[in-house]
């Protein structure tokens, strides 16, 4: 019996663990592993469509070439790939991804890029504007998020090249800071089980130990069980303002609360909410406070290339205090190179983005900032309505924008594969098994969110009447979700990585 018969035949009905173990013990079967292999090599043949589109149509350079092309040749064929990939997100069928997308917008960001292209916040003597720039998008953002409320500390932070580097270093900062505070020196975190995955890598970088803790039945993170988890190494909690699976606000307030009683960090994860969730409680929505107005918050961590509307690359880490901050910072005294220090992990890094953030965020405004997460409001409430109203299918939770639907009667990932064959690109998500979309400006264009829904209709009335056709990615994602060994999955995402690095 191959491992995917074994998992079909039993998966339901071993405990899980009894199962992990069974599945452990045949991988060490030599022929066993061999056939996993051949199952690994049939899963990612039918993934390299996916990842590899342009092999049969595009020029591939596995050497430098001996004669390089002429100018016009690279812009060209590098024009082709755009306007194919382009296709994709330009007309709303993308969720997430490129969150404004409108050409105006693109030409001024790109116009700001090409004035910096030169720019380097490593050498601050050279292009002092990097850090103008720089200090002003923390400034903006920090007072954005309860910050002007602050009177006995100042809200700092710095600027990073995206959400996973602000949570990254946040984790490397309260461990230090542990470290040295309270000689914690196997330090752990408390975190949702719907925490952005980021966690997890910060875990595995500084040698932290992750505590996952469930939610509650609305998706929220578990404010008792959180509390029970807690013990005299954990050196911070977090909170998601949305979670990314789901778009669901943790109660942000209680369980910073546990944090300040127990005096340790509390982690506000606004990545995806940060630029949003300011600008609807002005609109009125009945947001739950999440910011630096809470006592018990000490770090937020907020995407400028979301919702900010800049380009991808950038994001905010937030502390309160410069105490905090400084045990982020990197600073060598003793090399023969001469001092050298860096705010982040990078040491050279693109001030050009830095500069489009700064654009992107004086060019939109409070203004433009409301007038925006109004209409994605607006248009995310269509589109749940409309979710709601299909009689296989459930909305998980209470969302905003971040809109996660499952079925109990269908499989959801193949509803996802027919909305992929109408040019969709939703995002796969599991435990439980559900699909999501992210509602941005692109979706607020006209009658995409109606496109969208009378796809979505026409998807559930096929798998209902073809429960069993095969192909698509459907079989990859149930049989992901369904292997009580993460390891083998572990082992297929490693093999996925170097498809996708294949020449």
């Amino acid at each position: 019996m191959d491992m995917r018969s074994l998992i079909d035949r039993y998966g339901g009905k071993l405990n899980p663990r009894v199962m992990s173990v069974v599945l452990k013990l045949m991988k060490s079967i030599p022929s066993v592993k061999k056939k996993v292999e051949k199952e690994y090599e049939t899963i990612l043949r039918e993934l390299e469509g996916f990842v590899k589109p342009y092999k049969d149509r595009s020029v591939a350079f596995s050497h430098i070439p001996e004669i390089g092309w002429n100018r016009d040749r690279i812009l060209e064929e590098m024009e082709e790939l755009r306007s194919i990939e382009e296709s994709k997100w330009r007309d709303g069928f993308v969720s997430g991804a490129v969150y404004h997308g409108n050409e105006d917008h693109i030409d001024f960001l790109n116009r700001v890029y090409a004035i910096n292209s030169q720019s380097n916040p490593l050498h601050s003597d050279i292009w002092p504007s990097a850090f103008k720039y720089e200090s002003e998008i923390v400034s903006m953002t920090a007072n954005m998020l309860g910050a002007k409320r602050i009177t006995d500390q100042e809200i700092c932070g710095v600027v990073t090249a995206g959400g996973t580097e602000s949570i990254l270093l946040a984790m490397k900062t309260y461990r230090d800071w542990a470290r040295n505070k309270k000689g914690i020196k196997k330090p752990e975190i408390v975190v949702p089980s719907t925490a952005h995955a980021a966690f997890d890598k910060a875990a595995q970088y500084f040698n932290i130990r992750i505590i996952h803790v469930p939610v509650d039945g609305d998706y929220r993170a578990n404010v008792v069980e959180t509390g029970k988890a807690i013990t005299q190494k954990t050196i911070a909690l977090v909170g998601s303002a949305p979670s990314f699976p789901h778009g669901i606000i943790d109660p942000i307030e209680e369980l910073s609360e546990l944090a300040k009683e127990r005096g340790i960090g509390f982690h506000t994860d606004a990545c995806l909410g940060g630029f949003v969730l300011p600008w609807a409680e002005k609109l009125g929505h009945d947001i739950p406070p999440f910011d630096f107005r809470l006592p018990g918050v000490t770090s937020i961590s907020a995407d400028t290339h979301k919702y900010g509307y800049a380009a991808k690359g950038t994001s905010v880490i937030l502390y309160r205090g410069q105490e905090l901050r400084h045990y982020q910072y990197f600073k060598a005294t003793e090399w023969p190179g001469g001092l050298y220090f860096s705010p982040t992990f990078a040491g050279s890094r693109p001030g050009a983005l830095s500069a489009m953030c700064w654009a992107a965020m004086v060019k939109m405004g409070e203004n433009g900032y409301t007038e925006a997460t109004d209409k994605i409001l607006k248009t995310a409430a269509e589109i749940r309505k409309g979710i709601e109203r299909i009689s296989d299918l459930y909305v998980l939770g209470n969302p905003l924008w971040v809109i996660a639907f499952g079925s109990e009667t269908l499989d959801i990932y193949r509803v996802m594969d027919y909305m992929t064959k109408r040019k969709w690109s939703l995002n796969g998500l599991h435990k439980p098994p559900c699909v999501h979309i992210c509602v941005t400006l692109r979706h607020t264009l006209p009658a995409v969110s109606e496109r969208f829904l009378n796809d979505l209709r026409s998807a559930v009335a096929y798998v209902r009447e073809n429960p069993d056709e095969k192909g698509g990615m459907a079989p990859v994602y149930g049989m992901a979700a369904s292997i009580p060994d993460r390891s083998i999955v572990a082992d297929l995402l490693e093999r996925y990585i170097d498809l996708l690095y294949r020449v």
